[in-house]
């Protein structure tokens, strides 16, 4: 699995990508996550910073066409980095 692959390599930090048209509603990518499975990654990502490398964390944004969806997700996300702290 990824988290035990990043564990072993020990970053300094974690720099992720935050794409969110994998968003079920999204017209793009068509990979049918929900707003409470991104807001599930934010929280597995911040856990995993805070185990590796001392909650180190940068996200940036991309993706991401249903307004709607957009929105609700990157709150979720958001409150998903915000709950493991």
């Amino acid at each position: 699995p990824v988290a035990e692959r990043v564990a072993a390599f020990r970053p300094d930090a974690l720099v992720v990508c935050a794409g969110f048209d994998a968003h079920a509603a999204d017209p793009l990518a068509q990979l049918a996550l929900t707003a409470d499975g991104f807001g599930a990654i934010g929280r597995e990502l911040s856990r995993l910073a805070g185990d590796v490398c001392g909650g180190r964390l940068i996200a940036t944004m991309e993706g991401g066409y249903n307004l709607r969806a957009l929105g609700e997700s990157v709150v979720a996300f958001l409150r998903g980095l915000a709950a493991s702290e």
